[in-house]
């Protein structure tokens, strides 16, 4: 899953991607990398953001959204808000990546009624103020509980296990210890055998283990990137397209012979 991110203050890529020509050219430039499905968001979701309108959403999103109808890869918008969601379904959205686990019952009532796939996250409070002091009994547990529950919502609101997969929020309201856990018992977080999607692609993780700012957070990205790919992730959330695809198919040469 290629990251797109259609906003000024993304931590990564923010402001590379306001206009929507240049955006239109980097998705296919990231499909010709190899990425499997394209992630846009239009707003950002960094420790200490601050919200944006809905209207100022949908702005940003409809001309990539219109554009990209034959790109050739699915499109995932990652958004917490319903009005958002059931105008990118119009659009001809193929994915809704809720940052807040479809937590709200208007979120629900947005995808239940449509076919696009749904990505069920898991997030510890606000962007503005998730990394303030987040805190859990047990994180594994705690974060495995959630997922389940919004899984089951959804489930019983009428979407299909085919249609879920489940993201326990790397860096949404965690300390480093936390991430560390998450990734370290991912198949412990496996609900009714939904497919993991996991983000750790430059964070602030992977800063804090290596020392390197964010660009130059590649190598620890394409490790944690790996590790949980072993431990059981299906999807991968990554900047780096390229050199992922890369990682991957050397990971994978290795352990099909290994497996032979």
């Amino acid at each position: 899953m290629a990251v797109l991110n259609l906003t000024p203050d993304s931590f990564s890529d923010g402001g590379l991607w306001l206009d929507p020509q240049r955006a239109i050219a980097q998705a296919h430039e990231l499909v010709d990398q190899g990425a499997d499905l394209i992630d846009l968001g239009a707003e950002s979701t960094r420790p200490g953001a601050q919200p944006v309108p809905a209207s100022l959403e949908i702005e940003r999103l409809a001309p990539l959204l219109q554009a990209l109808r034959d790109v050739g890869v699915p499109l995932s918008v990652d958004t917490r808000k319903p009005e958002v969601m059931r105008a990118a379904i119009e659009l001809g959205a193929d994915l809704i990546n809720d940052v807040q686990g479809f937590a709200s019952p208007q979120a629900i009532d947005a995808v239940a009624g449509s076919c696009v796939a749904c990505c069920v996250m898991h997030m510890q409070g606000e962007p503005n103020t998730m990394q303030t002091a987040p805190a859990y009994q047990d994180v594994v547990s705690d974060v495995r509980n959630f997922l389940a529950l919004r899984v089951a919502a959804l489930q019983d609101a009428g979407v299909v296990a085919q249609r879920i997969m489940i993201d326990p929020g790397i860096g949404f309201g965690k300390t480093l210890a936390h991430n560390l856990s998450l990734l370290a018992h991912l198949d412990a977080l496996r609900v009714q055998s939904l497919p993991i999607l996991v983000g750790v692609s430059r964070k602030s993780m992977i800063g804090a283990l290596t020392g390197r700012d964010v660009g130059e957070r590649l190598p620890g990205s394409l490790a944690a990137m790996l590790a949980a790919v072993a431990r059981g992730a299906s999807f991968v959330r990554v900047h780096d397209v390229a050199a992922t695809r890369d990682a991957l198919t050397v990971w994978s040469a290795i352990q099909d012979a290994s497996a032979g």
